[in-house]
């Protein structure tokens, strides 16, 4: 050591705190790397991905190597720098602890704190290039790992602790849910355009609702009735805005099919040999869904039975609503087609000015919810009225106003046993409400 220059002492101090931090770094940016990007990276050919991904499938030997490593070489730079002081200085005990402490704070600064913010700052990038030296590394130490791994596991055996061996990356425990894609859709910023993370966000809600929470109500259905006489009937067809409808006779429970209009604008001409009979005989058969069925459990099975119009009944057979395979995609990409008469307007939802809306007695609250921002409970009626008469249990017979969660709702107008139009109050607006 006497004949060793100073300068290649310090140089191999300096090289020693770059291995530890090379170390330190690699592992913070191996455990913080996106593994999604890994694997996205690695279908396209990327060397460095692939080995990278080699290396999180054994995480035990991984972890094992790099803190071997790091060990050793901390006890090395210890060791050549109390070396040094003791060359210089002599057997000096409180030389010697202040070289020990200075090379415990070079270590903590050069070799641990800043390498790991460095790593955590760039971790794919990192990541990438350190796994093409510590996989050959891996090899050449592999009976030093197993070797160490092999007391530690016995040392985990004795506290009943699963051991290293069950660090290897569980595919299952990867998989995100619905909750977390949501999130990372979420988070995603820009890299997502604001109408592509809608229809993300929309297809994610699928999985929560059911067919009854954007069906077309009973009320709302545009239907043929077969009793009527056929001038009537003619006449409903050529002021009819659907190219399907559902046929019924007598009373709307009693569908018997579907008609195509357009097969049935050809009969339209016929003048004194036009039956009832004609029309029945165009009639599809009906196919019905119960009212509890998932939106997305339905697209399936409107796929696989070729079907794009369903009626739905509740657990008595009685119609309950409509829904077409139409209704499904706009619950995912947003509304695309016109609006027919009967059916409540939800396009010109909005806040005025004083923070009030005027609102359709039949509004669906889930889309009263999207559009204004609300937090309407949907785990009982569908509709603002639904919602008003199971909180006042009677039909109102005048203006009247309750306050649902922070939201004000007022009756306007009464009509049919049915509340037609109500005005709602922003929450925020609510305060000068009460007051006023």
């Amino acid at each position: 050591m006497e004949t060793v220059p100073l300068w290649v002492l310090v140089l191999a101090l300096a090289l020693l705190i770059l291995c530890s931090a090379f170390f330190a770094m690699a592992e913070t940016a191996l455990m913080a790397a996106n593994k999604y990007r890994l694997r996205h990276l690695a279908k396209r050919g990327n060397r460095g991905a692939v080995t990278t991904l080699w290396l999180l499938e054994r995480t035990d030997k991984l972890l094992a190597l790099v803190l071997i490593a790091n060990t050793l070489i901390n006890a090395m730079a210890t060791a050549l720098v109390t070396a040094i002081a003791i060359l210089f200085f002599g057997h000096e005990e409180t030389v010697i602890t202040v070289a020990t402490a200075v090379v415990a704070f070079l270590l903590i600064v050069f070799a641990e704190i800043s390498p790991k913010v460095i790593g955590a700052s760039f971790p794919e990038r990192i990541s990438l290039g350190s796994s093409l030296v510590l996989k050959p590394l891996m090899k050449v130490g592999r009976p030093v790992i197993w070797f160490v791994n092999l007391f530690v596991n016995a040392f985990l055996k004795l506290l009943r602790i699963r051991g290293i061996g069950g660090l290897h990356s569980d595919p299952a425990q990867n998989r995100l849910s619905i909750d977390e894609l949501r999130y990372v859709v979420l988070e995603s910023g820009q890299y997502i355009q604001q109408k592509h993370k809608s229809i993300l966000l929309n297809l994610f809600d699928l999985e929560k609702i059911s067919i009854e929470d954007i069906m077309t109500p009973r009320s709302q259905i545009e239907a043929l009735n077969l009793s009527l006489p056929v001038e009537t009937i003619k006449a409903e067809l050529t002021t009819c805005y659907h190219n399907k409808l559902p046929v019924y006779e007598g009373e709307i429970n009693k569908i018997i099919g579907i008609l195509h209009v357009r097969k049935a604008i050809g009969l339209l001409n016929q003048e004194d040999d036009l039956s009832v009979e004609h029309f029945r005989a165009l009639l599809s058969e009906p196919y019905f869904i119960p009212q509890d069925t998932g939106v997305l459990a339905q697209l399936q099975y409107f796929q696989e039975n070729k079907e794009r119009l369903g009626i739905i009944v509740d657990e008595y057979g009685e119609v309950q609503g409509l829904v077409t395979l139409e209704d499904i995609i706009e619950e995912m990409i947003g509304d695309f087609t016109t609006s027919t008469p009967g059916a409540a307007r939800t396009d010109a939802m909005a806040w005025s000015a004083s923070g009030e809306c005027l609102l359709e007695g039949s509004a669906p609250l889930r889309d009263i919810n999207k559009k204004l921002g609300l937090d309407l409970p949907l785990d009982g009626p569908k509709t603002v009225n639904g919602l008003l008469l199971e909180h006042l249990q009677e039909i109102p017979e005048f203006p009247i106003a309750l306050k649902i969660g922070q939201t004000v709702i007022e009756v306007v107008q009464v009509q049919n046993q049915a509340i037609k139009v109500v005005k709602l109050l922003r929450p925020a607006s609510v305060k000068r409400w009460l007051a006023a």
